[in-house]
């Protein structure tokens, strides 16, 4: 059964169609369609077997999401209002993830302006351009446009904390922010009022897929393709505990607009795509990729304030990063003394969390006794028991099982908050984590793997 939307289908596309379409976000014209069905097709390969939670979110949401794609146009020219931020340059969080792309790119879409990154793309975000056929040349560094355009409105997505701000971004230009992450100390700070929509989701492009739906705009499939890898990627494929109603919805709306047939094959293709290149990244590499800095006040009474350094590292192979774990927390160390090089903003903790995505796991890397001691704080004692099979490995030592923990934004970083604004205070004592780290070598810029940061030993310097 073909139902039109908005009048405006056309029955030339149905979801079968596999052709790729490059995106041109000024000049497209063509007209987009699909066919609306009023259920799973019995063709489709999860409803043959068990459910997973993607799968099972796509069937239990066919509804609701049908519901929100009668309202998505699919002719070039309508676009979301938002006069605070139309026209604005939309741009992510430093160490761009697949989220913050998609979402530059599906805000510029909507609201007229243009998408922007912060830094290079991962892998994940790479394999879902190249699914969807999206030349990265689209998605412009943030110093180019600012350089070009000095005077244009930026409108951070995917995050609001200065110390995830790109430097060639000034808050002065600042004229809103999207995002689906908790304010917290770091939170910027404008000279006016800007336009502000948070909401507690667990992606940011979740909010963008709903806001196409909600102004009737124009929605392009390749755009469409992005948003929903970059909801299953922030989600977890639909399983972390960060994942709400919301996002379920946008699961289903997308997957009946783009026509994927089988959701699940393109969730293990895109885990893949994020752990295949983990094998061949250094230990400062891994250490320093995704992680983010958040400041913290004790009780209102104490002076202190601490600065925790948080990364996180996400693996279909968990079994590889623990066989690394003597390597990493060496980095730990040089990358924890790099970030303090600023005496009025020195870190004081860093952590750096191994999530199995897989098997929904978490170990946390210490590297000291101050690590240790706010860990055991904050997530409980019970940490320190580690499995045989674990504590055999070399290094078991700096291993702290966060067990079902996998979430920076809703499992790690708010019992941190809530332990140290409870009066938690750091030992004064020296620890293993502000040794010497002469020996390590110097960090310089790999031509071999994108002029990503790589550390030197000292002999082939």
């Amino acid at each position: 059964m073909k139902l039109p939307l908005n009048n405006q289908m056309s029955s030339s596309t149905s979801p079968s169609d596999n052709k790729k379409r490059k995106l041109d976000l000024g000049s497209r014209q063509q007209e987009e369609s699909f066919e609306f069905q009023e259920g799973p097709s019995e063709r489709q390969p999860y409803c043959e077997r068990d459910l997973n939670p993607v799968e099972s979110a796509v069937k239990s949401s066919w509804e609701e999401g049908a519901k929100l794609l009668r309202r998505v146009v699919t002719k070039a020219g309508a676009v979301g209002f938002k006069p605070e931020i139309a026209g604005a340059i939309f741009c992510g969080h430093l160490v761009a993830d697949l989220d913050s792309v998609a979402g530059a790119l599906g805000a510029a879409t909507l609201y007229g302006g243009t998408p922007a990154r912060a830094s290079e793309i991962n892998d994940e975000t790479r394999f879902a351009l190249q699914y969807w056929d999206i030349d990265l040349d689209i998605v412009k560094p943030i110093e180019e446009l600012v350089e070009a355009y000095p005077e244009k409105g930026i409108c951070l997505v995917d995050f609001q904390q200065d110390t995830q701000l790109n430097s060639a971004i000034s808050t002065k230009n600042i004229v809103g922010v999207i995002d689906h992450h908790a304010l917290q100390n770091s939170t910027i700070v404008t000279e006016r009022p800007i336009f502000v929509d948070i909401r507690p989701w667990g992606a940011m492009s979740s909010i963008i897929a709903f806001e196409f739906a909600a102004h009737s705009a124009y929605l392009p499939k390749s755009v469409a393709g992005m948003l929903l890898c970059a909801i299953l990627s922030d989600t977890l494929n639909l399983r972390s505990p960060t994942t709400t109603h919301w996002d379920r919805s946008a699961v289903s709306m997308l997957v009946q607009y783009t026509g994927i047939q089988d959701v699940n094959l393109l969730c293990a293709q895109q885990f893949k795509a994020k752990s295949s290149s983990l094998a061949a990244m250094t230990a400062y590499m891994l250490v320093s990729g995704d992680l983010k800095q958040f400041k913290f006040n004790p009780p209102a009474k104490s002076p202190l304030q601490y600065k925790v350094a948080f990364s996180v590292v996400e693996t279909t192979d968990i079994t590889c990063l623990l066989l690394r774990v003597m390597e990493l927390v060496k980095e730990m160390r040089t990358v924890k003394l790099e970030l303090s090089k600023s005496p009025e903003s020195p870190v004081d903790i860093l952590f750096v969390a191994l999530v199995d995505i897989v098997d929904l796991r978490s170990y946390l890397l210490l590297m000291g006794d101050a690590e240790r001691r706010l860990a055991e704080a904050a997530y409980g004692e019970g940490g320190k028991n580690l499995e045989s099979s674990i504590e055999s490995l070399e290094g078991s030592k700096h291993l702290f099982d966060l067990k079902s923990r996998v979430s920076r934004k809703t499992d790690f970083i708010p019992p941190l908050s809530a332990t140290i604004q409870a009066g938690w205070e750091k030992p004064l004592s020296r620890s293993e984590s502000e040794t010497d780290i002469v020996a390590l070598g110097s960090v310089q810029s790999c031509p071999l793997v994108g002029g990503v940061l790589e550390r030197v030993p000292p002999a082939v310097r």
